[in-house]
């Protein structure tokens, strides 16, 4: 393990980064297209109802993610599992000011958790939206979708030690750029 993570290091020093496939789902309207063009172009733009997969590119210390916004319509999720064998870490996506949808949510957020395919695969989950009065706690959000048993904390603890899948939330405002980089320097940290 030490030598691996040595030669990782002297990879970094020159440059090179560790590729990793990051897939970014939810449904639709919670601010998925709008992360990803925050994150990748620091740009705020508010996104048209993706209709195709979009994909770009996201440095992250000595890992270079290749994204994929997915789309969150009905149509669309089914497509999602079509994706999960090739990838690294998920980003799931919920509009924490939209508290009528959270049973949908926790419906497709309870199908990624609960899927075969990606049994050691780290999920970041953002509360996006924090920012409007609307929006409900973290706490409030983690007791809805029953994520007590799954949540395993924002503290860096080795995959060995926990023996499950990595999940957590963070609370994230992409207008006021808040939770985002702690959610993906969370990510990395399971991925690398």
């Amino acid at each position: 393990m030490f030598l691996l993570s040595w030669i990782r290091d002297i990879f970094a020093f020159f440059g090179f980064k560790r590729n990793a496939k990051l897939l970014i789902i939810g449904l639709d309207n919670a601010g998925k297209s709008t992360f990803l063009d925050r994150v990748a172009d620091g740009r705020l733009v508010q996104n048209p109802p993706t209709l195709q997969t979009r994909c770009k590119q996201l440095d992250l210390g000595r890992l270079r993610f290749t994204a994929y916004d997915l789309g969150g319509h009905p149509h669309v999720r089914r497509i999602w599992r079509d994706y999960f064998p090739a990838v690294d870490g998920i980003l799931f996506v919920v509009d924490a000011a939209d508290e009528a949808r959270f049973e949908e949510a926790k419906a497709e957020l309870d199908s990624v958790l609960t899927c075969d395919i990606t049994p050691d695969v780290p999920v970041a989950i953002l509360m996006n939206k924090i920012d409007r009065k609307e929006a409900v706690s973290e706490e409030s959000l983690v007791q809805a979708f029953n994520l007590y048993p799954t949540k395993t904390g924002k503290e860096h603890v080795p995959r060995e030690k926990l023996g499950r899948r990595s999940v957590e939330t963070f609370p994230t405002s992409l207008v006021k750029r808040l939770g985002y980089g702690e959610a993906l320097r969370w990510l990395a940290y399971y991925i690398e």
